[in-house]
């Protein structure tokens, strides 16, 4: 039996998959315009917007993520897909590429599909620590936490060593660090 052995730099280089690539401002569909000639799959969500002018109101597409474009490749693909107007780097962290699943990019064309509402918001992790910006209890700091798929607001009260759980929407909170 013979096995054909492949070195991991020649495996990344011909890996394809999703990435972020980061776009100048509003150059969102230049860039996937330029991509596509390139013979290059990508995709910007965008979501239907109703847009108020003084005389009229009109419905416009509008990125979902502004300045995101997600770019499917192998590394030379994706090099070619940077050198679009418009491009400015791929969306990195420890100094790579950060690789989106296709199950996430899967998860926003349904989303987009089944919910016209829909809109980006500030990514959570449950523990963060959070301000309240709206409502009767704005200005309060806490933690966040997640029960039975709830957000619920911690309040600790560090004199008696407990807490005061508050549901909440995450559309309510701001960040004020993340928790080591």
């Amino acid at each position: 039996m013979h096995h054909s052995k492949i070195n991991i730099k020649e495996e990344l280089l011909f890996d394809k998959g999703w990435y972020a690539l980061y776009t100048k401002s509003r150059h969102e569909k230049v860039v996937v315009s330029q991509i596509e000639d390139m013979g290059i799959e990508c995709y910007a969500p965008l979501k239907e917007v109703v847009s108020f002018w003084s005389d009229r109101k009109k419905i416009i597409q509008k990125p979902l993520f502004p300045s995101y474009v997600f770019v499917y490749g192998d590394k030379k693909e994706r090099y070619r897909a940077v050198q679009a107007e418009g491009a400015v780097m791929y969306i990195t962290f420890n100094g790579r590429p950060a690789r989106v699943l296709q199950e996430e990019i899967d998860l926003i064309k349904r989303f987009l599909k089944e919910d016209k509402s829909v809109q980006p918001c500030e990514y959570f992790n449950k523990g963060d620590l959070v301000e309240i910006i709206r409502g009767p209890l704005s200005g309060y700091k806490g933690i966040l936490k997640e029960i039975n798929n709830k957000y619920r607001f911690v309040v600790n009260i560090d004199s008696i060593n407990q807490g005061l759980c508050v549901n909440i929407s995450i559309n309510d909170v701001k960040h004020l660090k993340v928790r080591a």
